[in-house]
């Protein structure tokens, strides 16, 4: 097979990285912790075939972890109400082995349209600038995992520390070009071989897991798992603020000076909303993707999801981490 050049290669990634679309459709995939053992031998095999649901699919990405993925939905109720059913029993085999409680382990990642060539409220030069100065301040907001076996780790989400050191991407004339160059800056064929094979590179794009992804759509893979049906916040308060044009315009003005914050992603991952940028900044938005989804007549238990979330952690500054560490400093033998 004929080997790329460094060249070629940025120009694939640009010419794939966006596939203009109108937004409106939505996706959404949800991991699933697994008990140890967890999926035995058999299983994870059977799982690499994707099975499917009754509308999505089911993988394993390891022995301790399925994905449900829904399919791009017609909107986000569409999309929620298909996770729903997905997620209610995925296999009989898979339901027996999924972690009990609440552990945080896992992602929530949602995928949206890239947008429309040219500028806009919707055009997907702007949805990409929104989408990287929003993303770490969801992260913070729905930040999950603190603990390694039942201890902490001193960050509350231990899954976003491995971007600790991201940059948050400031606003670009070209993302495509700039997605091309984020992927080429990272370890991966060129770093090894320096003359990889197309397959090389398009493994190691799908291998990549930054906060913002450019995969045709958008994709986001900053929220830990959360207690309960709490995935359905995470998505919900994602798409409002990317994909209606006055909501995104009011994220934007509250996002764009994070780009500007030194060590944000670090902050966002150990600090998460005690951080006072990062709370000032997550109570505007999260404000605005209520008001967001009343004003498109989202359901009301929905909405009283987005509200009460929003009274428990954002507005008091804190995440779902910080009840876990509580719980955790709970049973903490005290000293002698």
């Amino acid at each position: 097979m004929t080997t790329l050049t460094e060249q070629a290669a940025a120009l694939l990634l640009a010419e794939h990285a966006f596939a203009p679309a109108t937004p409106g459709f939505v996706g959404a995939e949800v991991d699933l912790p697994l008990d140890a053992p967890g999926l035995p031998a058999a299983l994870l095999t059977a799982l690499t075939f994707r099975p499917v649901l009754r509308h999505g699919f089911l993988t394993a990405r390891s022995p301790r972890l399925a994905v449900v993925s829904g399919p791009p939905s017609p909107g986000l109720e569409a999309c929620l109400a298909r996770m729903a059913d997905d997620l209610a029993d995925p296999l009989p085999a898979i339901g027996a082995a999924i972690a009990s409680g609440d552990s945080g382990a896992g992602g929530v990642r949602v995928a949206l349209e890239a947008g429309l060539d040219g500028g806009g409220p919707l055009g997907l030069t702007r949805r990409w600038a929104l989408a990287n100065t929003l993303a770490p301040v969801l992260a913070a907001a729905f930040a999950n995992s603190p603990l390694r076996d039942g201890k902490p780790t001193g960050w509350r989400s231990s899954r976003q520390s491995r971007h600790r050191d991201h940059p948050v991407l400031r606003p670009v004339a070209d993302p495509r070009a700039a997605w091309a160059d984020y992927v080429l800056a990272t370890d991966g064929p060129f770093r090894e071989t320096g003359r990889p094979r197309l397959a090389d590179l398009v493994r190691h794009v799908d291998a990549l897991r930054p906060p913002v992804a450019a995969r045709g759509h958008l994709e986001f893979d900053v929220a830990d798992r959360q207690p309960g049906d709490g995935w359905r916040i995470v998505v919900a308060v994602t798409a409002a603020l990317l994909d209606d044009p006055r909501a995104a315009g009011a994220a934007e003005q509250i996002t764009a000076p994070l780009a500007a914050e030194p060590r944000l992603w670090e902050r966002a991952a150990r600090d998460a909303l005690t951080d006072p940028v990062l709370a000032a900044a997550a109570r505007g938005c999260f404000v605005e993707a209520y008001g967001t989804l009343a004003r498109h007549g989202a359901g009301r238990d929905l909405r009283d999801a987005v509200a009460d979330f929003t009274e428990r952690y954002v507005m008091r500054g804190r995440c779902p981490a910080d009840d876990l560490l509580d719980r955790c400093a709970a049973v903490r033998p005290a000293p002698r």
